[in-house]
């Protein structure tokens, strides 16, 4: 049976994912072969677990960047972008291990959100499953590769009421990534991770004793909101509690990061399904849920994307800044 891209077939569909997750005839059996027994366990694709190719793809740069002396933190990071947010419940698809002391942990973590470009493109993410991938500047999408953790930097948000009267100040810290390849723009791109929390509503309040207020003595106030587990503008972003681990981990201390897809994995997928071979690849990964629920995945490279978003930016100018209102006037 032959599958047409524009329009594949669902049981061509099927015929693909099998193929996908058949196991692999061969996938750099001495990698493999050298992975503990204990974090052996925690291969799969199951809910807690690492794919094997991300596993994989994660302790090849580590040990690199080691071997370059780049990196002496004995834990290194992944994620898979693939997973899915299952209804009601975060999907855990950023990874932590320590090898020297046994230890894996899998934690939840956003994926880029992407945009609509209404009238010239749409390449938005549901918050489920990311369909859309791209290293372009304002893309808002996550691009999948090797980075590196690099400095971090902390930014006074504004405050929120937590209970009673009790004001709080939220204070945001940044982990700043290098990449390489398809990611080395992602300092210009402010990728990097952070805790997934913000403030809406903002309005200006008199706290004149706050360290973090203005000439006239006002600070920003506003309601917190916690995106954990849901989309980012393109950065990794995880709970606070599972954020603050991480800083720990990575402060003054750099280790890498590898993100799952790449581009050459999502073009090869999205080409598998267009195709509808049957035949396995040695080298292909997607997690089947998602591959079912969004067709074929796409990336949207910055040479591609960035003109587009530079004459959407035209067409449609950004209104000026405005201040923020004071929060005891109507």
């Amino acid at each position: 049976m032959r599958l047409k891209f524009h329009c594949p077939h669902i049981f061509g569909l099927f015929v693909v994912i099998a193929a996908l997750f058949a196991p692999p005839r061969v996938l750099a059996t001495d990698q493999i072969a050298d992975v503990p027994a204990w974090l052996q366990t925690h291969v799969g694709e199951g809910e807690n677990r690492i794919a094997q190719l991300v596993l994989q793809r994660a302790r090849v740069l580590y040990r690199r960047k080691t071997s370059e002396g780049v990196v002496k933190n004995p834990c290194y990071f992944a994620m898979d972008a693939t997973r899915p947010h299952n209804d009601g419940e975060l999907g855990r698809r950023f990874y932590i291990v320590c090898e020297p002391k046994r230890w894996f942990r899998a934690i939840p973590a956003g994926h880029g959100a992407g945009r609509n470009l209404k009238g010239i493109a749409d390449f938005a993410n549901g918050r489920r499953c990311a369909k859309n991938f791209g290293n372009a500047e304002d893309s808002k999408l996550t691009a999948g590769g090797a980075y590196v953790t690099g400095e971090t930097k902390s930014s006074f948000k504004g405050y929120y009421r937590v209970s009673g009267k009790r004001d709080v100040a939220l204070v945001r810290t940044f982990i700043q990534f290098d990449g390489e390849g398809e990611t080395a723009n992602a300092r210009q791109r402010a990728i990097g991770g952070h805790e997934a929390v913000t403030l809406k509503n903002l309005c200006l309040r008199k706290k004149a004793n706050s360290p973090f207020a203005n000439q006239e003595g006002y600070v920003p106030f506003g309601m917190q909101a916690n995106y954990a587990g849901g989309r980012s503008e393109g950065c990794t972003s995880w709970s606070s509690s599972d954020a603050r681990q991480i800083l720990a981990l990575v402060k003054n201390h750099p280790t890498t990061l590898y993100i799952y897809p790449s581009a050459a994995d999502v073009d090869a997928i999205a080409q598998l399904v267009a195709s509808g071979r049957s035949r396995s690849h040695d080298e292909l990964y997607w997690n089947a849920s998602c591959l079912k629920e969004i067709g074929a995945p796409k990336f949207w490279s910055q040479e591609a994307l960035e003109p587009l978003l530079a004459q959407y930016g035209r067409d449609h100018p950004a209104s000026p800044p405005r201040p923020l209102p004071n929060c005891n006037k109507p």
